[in-house]
């Protein structure tokens, strides 16, 4: 991992700096950094990262966007900013929808979780709250929202799997509805 975060990751730091500094103080962007690394350690496995510098760059803007919003003052305006950049690094429109389209698809998934493993996986993969502000925040052991978690994404897994053939399958069926006609 440390060696695919210092070819892949480090070189793009300068920048996420740079773009940081103009919505946070240097104190701030120094703990936004060291978080964003921290979330990056956490990872099991980076083999669904596509681009480094798009993730580390999102990393680092939802962390900021989360303490601006639980910040008793900000102004309006650096939350509107912030959520209206657009970077050179944007997929296309079509992508774009299509990853709208399939995040949807994943919240409906969760919601239909039993309500507390659901608010635990929203919680814990949504908002980007730790094990240990979960467990305190629902006056439960930091064991119960491990396996809450576990249990949750393994479900949502599942049922997205599940809806894949099914997808497979109809579209089978239209194509072979093509070929007799």
């Amino acid at each position: 991992m440390a060696a695919w975060v210092t070819e892949h990751v480090i070189p793009h730091e300068r920048p996420v700096r740079i773009w940081l500094a103009r919505h946070a103080s240097q104190e701030d962007v120094d703990d936004l950094i060291q978080e964003s690394y921290s979330r990056l350690a956490a990872l099991d496995s980076v083999d669904h990262i596509d681009r480094a510098d798009a993730y580390f760059f999102s990393i680092a803007r939802n962390l900021l966007v989360r303490r601006l919003r639980r910040s008793k003052i900000v102004p309006i305006e650096a939350i509107a900013e912030i959520d209206a950049f657009q970077d050179d690094m944007r997929p296309s429109p079509e992508r774009e929808a299509g990853s709208r389209l399939e995040y949807r698809r994943i919240l409906a998934l969760i919601d239909g979780l039993p309500e507390r493993r659901r608010r635990i996986v929203r919680m814990r993969k949504l908002d980007g709250y730790s094990q240990r502000e979960i467990a305190k925040e629902l006056g439960v052991t930091e064991s119960i929202v491990e396996n809450e978690v576990f249990r949750g994404v393994q479900a949502v897994l599942r049922a997205w799997r599940e809806g894949e053939t099914q997808a497979e399958q109809k579209l089978a069926v239209i194509d072979d509805r093509k070929r007799q006609s």
